[in-house]
């Protein structure tokens, strides 16, 4: 049964075919969906004290008010079971998740004491305003400082989670090669508290029909959601179904089901109505998890010919009082360089704030920011180039798991990066070089990398008689294209044009999916989806009676009469206990800083990236150039200020965090090192998402050090650091 052949779609730009849906206004968002006239809203209210208990609380006025259907507090919310759950790697592996008006104790500022349900958002708006709450405060920890002297290693019930988590790592004598080590380097990095900022705010309707209770959600990852409030409620989760096909963004905010989820539910049973809770862009800062701040050590020793010899790495960062949150801040440093002494150790500093949570790259960005500023300075110690260094110490395999890497292109990474960027007219002397309005200019380097990760998850193909398909997983797409690149893998593994296949997500009721995080999606979906799709070609085949492997399954399909339908589980990563499976980066930045006012410009950022086979060469372009845009906003601009009076983010607006905007951005060249990489899954991808990131803030950071002299050692860089640093004489001009 000839056909005209397909032209096969992976590795090709394809635009986004939900994009027309998302421009149009057709794409559905968890805060849009409709379950009747009879929905209400929830709105929270927020305590105001850091640690303690409430006295007393008075909702007459609040209930008296317009509309308002009920207001929940620990006095009359139901109890719920709130049965263990803890699902690795979103949820911290120590500690316990808050209990929603379960009791009369307040662990942080803006912990939800009570919740006003009324039939209009302004009308639950104004009765929680009438909510009066007394407190008994108690001593609290709110500022950095004061949690670092009471520093804890992780609890014991620690599990390790699927990033690779270790508090606690050494090879070789550090000590002993530090005392011989020809060039040495030791300093302290800080990064502040960063808060998530998608434009899309946390969101959530909860409906119950019966037993069963329907979540629309703003969601990474819509089984753990399930999973979650089953066991909150203690129902089973059959009886759970979660929704959110389309995120606004998320980058590691929606990874968790947040407390207003399980809120949402609990308001909707007690009214017996649909309730929908949104988050305001202020309480995303209580209520939802950031990027904690951390403190650094990195010590460095180095022969005469810049081999490193020593390596010691220390991190802390914050978490809350009632869970451990750890980051993988310090297992690149294990094996990004060739490097026979090696020791790090991480810290946790208990406040009394919200857990923390993942925030793209959680753990690498930050740790690799101080790794590639302490190397920027043993470059400059050494009087040596900074990419002939870390090429120096380019190793042969992993040394701290003795295992080969799948593939490694940091090489041809920089060999790219520094031909495209021009990196030979960089001139070593720091403040040695100005543009044509007199703007010192700068040029910095960083290395990127990130695990490549793999986990169990499924897929289900159908193949209808008119010649059509949909592929179907419960996954999610918060902006990458998860819709688009799964469509593509779909038709090519069955053969067939790509309008001819529609690919669903989003939906508990769809076949199993892993977390959207990580840079895990098309690695372990994408291969569900490649298997479930060939098994489906394969019995469409076995059905009609053809042995032609090249036959036109469309044709075939319209021979059928009736649809065929597979649901597969990707296949083991038998690998990934051979190989060392990593993406790597090089990233370069150009800064321009005026002299006079210190304001830093960063007219270009030029990144090559190994990341195996590219799926879809377009949105993983834009991939890269949002990771940038992020890693700016970590260099110069992102910081959550923290009140010490009782840890309140005091700029919780986004008239006051400051992210970057279009006129901040110029030109970002983003590009991808051929590579190979037969190892790592069955479709050899590795995943660009967060690795995007990685490098940027450092490679900007390095550059300022070039361009102006001063070394700024703790996030964002700031006119301010810059003018009150002491200046060579050349900076000064």
């Amino acid at each position: 049964m000839p056909g005209a052949a397909v032209r096969p779609v992976v590795g090709q730009p394809v635009s986004r075919v939900d994009g027309r849906l998302k421009v149009t206004g057709g794409a559905t968002y968890a805060a849009e969906f409709d379950p009747g006239p009879d929905m209400v809203y929830g709105v929270i209210v927020g305590s105001t004290i850091a640690n303690g208990r409430i006295a007393a609380i008075d909702t007459a006025a609040a209930e008296a008010a317009p509309g308002v259907v009920a207001v929940l507090t620990h006095q009359n919310a139901p109890r719920l079971p709130y049965q263990r759950h803890q699902q690795l790697p979103v949820d911290p592996a120590a500690g316990e998740r808050l209990h929603n008006l379960q009791d009369d104790r307040v662990r942080f500022q803006g912990q939800t004491v009570a919740l006003a349900v009324a039939r209009t958002f302004e009308q639950a708006t104004f009765a929680a305003s009438l909510v009066e709450v007394t407190y008994d405060e108690e001593p609290a920890v709110t500022t950095f400082a004061a949690a670092a002297r009471h520093a804890l290693p992780p609890d014991p019930a620690w599990e390790p989670t699927m990033f690779g988590f270790r508090e606690e790592m050494g090879r070789g004598n550090v000590d002993a090669a530090m005392r011989e080590a020809s060039v040495r380097t030791d300093a302290e990095y800080v990064i502040p508290r960063e808060n998530h900022n998608p434009i899309e705010i946390p969101a959530t309707i909860a409906s119950w029909q019966g037993d069963q209770l329907i979540l629309w959600d703003k969601s990474q990852w819509v089984d753990n959601v399930r999973d979650e409030m089953a066991s909150v409620f203690d129902i089973p989760a059959e009886n759970i179904r979660v929704i959110s096909r389309f995120v606004g963004g998320a980058f590691g905010s929606a990874l968790r089901a947040w407390p207003h989820v399980a809120l949402a539910a609990m308001a909707a049973r007690v009214v017996d109505l649909p309730v929908k809770l949104v988050l305001t862009r202020r309480q995303m800062f209580n209520l939802i998890g950031y990027r904690p701040h951390t403190v650094q050590r990195v010590a460095l020793g180095a022969d005469e010919n810049g081999r490193l010899m020593a390596i010691r790495h220390e991190g802390m960062a914050e978490t809350s009082t009632y869970e451990q949150y750890a980051e993988n801040l310090l297992n690149p440093t294990r094996y990004l360089y060739s490097c026979p002494n090696v020791a790090t150790r991480y810290r946790f500093a208990p406040m009394n704030v919200q857990t923390p949570t993942a925030m793209r790259a959680p753990g690498e960005v930050s740790g690799i920011y101080a790794l590639e500023c302490a190397m920027d300075e043993l470059a400059v110690a050494l009087d040596m180039d900074p990419i002939e260094l870390r090429m120096r110490n380019e190793p042969d395999r992993d040394e701290d798991r003795d295992l080969p890497f799948s593939s490694r292109s940091l090489r041809e990474c920089y060999r790219v990066a520094a031909e495209r960027f021009g990196w030979d007219r960089r001139d070593p002397r720091p403040a040695s070089m100005r543009d044509a309005q007199g703007n010192l200019v700068g040029y910095g380097c960083a290395t990127g990398t990130y695990p490549t990760l793999y986990s169990p998850a499924s897929a289900r193909a159908v193949l209808h008689p008119d010649g059509t398909a949909v592929v179907s997983s419960a996954s999610s797409d918060m902006g990458p294209g998860t819709y688009t690149s799964m469509t593509q893998v779909a038709a090519d593994a069955l053969g067939l044009s790509i309008d001819r296949v529609r690919f669903e997500l989003g939906d508990t009721s769809l076949p199993k999916a892993t977390v959207h995080g990580g840079s895990m999606t098309m690695a372990s979906i994408g291969t569900a989806v490649q298997e479930a799709c060939v098994q489906a070609k394969r019995q469409a085949f076995e059905r009609a009676g053809v042995t032609d492997p090249e036959a036109d399954l469309g044709g075939v399909m319209r021979t059928l009469s009736e649809p065929v339908e597979v649901t597969a589980q990707n296949t083991a990563g038998e690998q990934q206990a051979n190989y060392s499976m990593h993406s790597f980066g090089a990233v370069i930045a150009e800064v321009r800083v005026d002299p006079d006012l210190g304001l830093v410009r960063v007219p270009r950022i030029v990144g090559a990236y190994g990341i195996g086979r590219v799926v879809n060469p377009k949105t993983a372009h834009s991939q890269c150039i949002g990771g940038m845009v992020m890693g700016l906003g970590m260099a110069l601009l992102e910081q959550t200020v923290v009140d010490s009076r009782n840890a309140r983010p005091a700029n919780s607006s986004l008239a006051d965090y400051l992210v970057p905007v279009n006129a901040d951005i110029n030109e970002l060249d983003a590009t991808f090192v051929e590579e190979v990489d037969p190892h790592v899954n069955p479709l050899g991808v590795k995943g660009a998402g967060e690795l995007a990131t990685i490098g940027v803030a450092p490679a900007i950071v390095n550059a300022v050090y070039h361009a102006t002299g001063v070394r700024v050692r703790e996030l964002p860089v700031t006119p301010e650091k810059l003018l009150a640093a002491p200046r060579s004489a050349a900076a000064r001009g």
